[in-house]
């Protein structure tokens, strides 16, 4: 785990520089679940009197301080009197999952207050009894989330969990070693690049992008038989030595390095990387790309859920918002972000991916929800490929 305090004076850009790797859908009034529908307790716990909340999230996820510039962390704590303990434990949703099972899965607690599955995930985690109800009426910004993220598929009730960001998977590469634009699917299985391909961990993301490439629809899959085509391709890949690694948020060290010609990876880490790395890119291919969402939710137990509360509050006022999309580059689910990033940043306001048209959005698609055994079936045969 990954415990860099947000409050560094490093920014995401340095971090990624000396990591090796230097180099919204919802503000927009897109509805998320019309993308993502496709796919598809008890009183909240205690801690009102405390001084702290802990968050546990993906790295590089937030903006940090920045010398005089304060974080949303270090502005909470301002506006509040509540420390953050904020932490960076995900690299991708199973592993995670693997670490949480042994306490959450018998009873006990996990030290963080608040996490941030992929939708996905929300969705298994809240019918396995592993999540608290939220406490909706001390969050009344709840208001400013925008209508397509609102009761969506994986909880449609809306009580466990809050949306934190979406984005896209599609192809990064850097150009200097493909020497092209990458526009396809297939550039990815290319024998030109033959050994310097990356592929997540994140199955559906994998999954689904090279199913798009096939002409199969990843938000019409429901039995592995639907995929086949794509885990054999997957597989021939693996086999014939094109794929150099599989990983989590950490491809884009090689990306950057050019151990990777090119791979499947997550539009705002590209954003952020080509702003020092200008030889790094992201398409969302022609045949399309794989949407998700990264939600808030508390553990079955969370200690601190008021002050959880007041923070989800904090994150959804469109000032606060719009200086954490500045930074992550993600798609934010907060109504009138664009309209504050236009006020700090007018070509972010403007970009595409984060504010995608209709016509962009057309071109994505969510993975389906998977039956708990057909879920079985696709890990097991993703991890027979990734040798996970």
């Amino acid at each position: 785990m990954n415990n860099r305090p947000v409050s560094s004076n490093m920014t995401r850009r340095q971090f990624l520089a000396r990591s090796g790797a230097l180099g919204a859908l919802g503000a927009m009034g897109l509805s998320l679940p019309a993308l993502l529908a496709a796919c598809g307790g008890g009183e909240s716990a205690g801690g009102a009197e405390s001084t702290t909340v802990s968050f546990d999230n993906w790295p590089l996820y937030i903006d940090p301080t920045e010398g005089t510039s304060l974080g949303t962390v270090d502005r909470f704590a301002e506006a509040t009197g509540i420390t953050m303990n904020y932490s960076e434990g995900y690299n991708d949703n199973n592993e995670y999952f693997a670490k949480i099972q042994p306490l959450l899965g018998n009873g006990k607690t996990i030290e963080a207050d608040i996490i941030a599955p992929t939708f996905w995930m929300t969705g298994r985690l809240i019918s396995l009894g592993w999540a608290e109800k939220l406490p909706l009426a001390d969050i009344p910004n709840m208001a400013n989330i925008a209508e397509g993220y609102v009761n969506p598929p994986w909880d449609p009730t809306g009580e466990y969990s809050m949306p934190w960001q979406a984005g896209m998977a599609g192809i990064a590469y850097n150009i200097d070693v493909t020497g092209r634009e990458l526009k396809s699917v297939e550039d990815l299985f290319d024998p030109e690049f033959k050994g310097k391909i990356g592929m997540l961990t994140e199955m559906r993301d994998t999954i689904g992008l090279i199913a798009m490439g096939l002409g199969i629809d990843p938000s019409t899959i429901a039995s592995f038989d639907d995929a086949a085509p794509a885990f054999e391709k997957l597989a021939k890949a693996k086999a014939d030595g094109q794929i150099r690694q599989f990983t989590g948020n950490d491809y884009t060290d090689d990306l950057v390095s050019g151990n990777f010609a090119a791979c499947v990876g997550w539009s705002g880490d590209v954003l952020q990387l080509g702003k020092d790395s200008p030889n790094v890119r992201f398409v969302i291919p022609e045949e399309g790309g794989t949407l998700w969402a990264d939600v808030m939710m508390l553990p079955k137990g969370a200690k601190n859920a008021a002050n959880a509360a007041k923070w989800m509050n904090f994150c959804y006022d469109p000032v606060q918002a719009a200086l954490i999309t500045q930074y992550v580059q993600y798609l934010s689910p907060v109504k009138g972000v664009r309209e504050e990033l236009a006020k700090i940043d007018p070509e972010l306001a403007d970009n595409q991916l984060l504010f995608p048209d209709d016509a962009t959005s057309a071109r994505l698609r969510a993975f389906a929800t998977l039956s708990e055994d057909v879920e079985a079936k696709f890990d097991e045969e993703f991890s027979a490929i990734t040798g996970a």
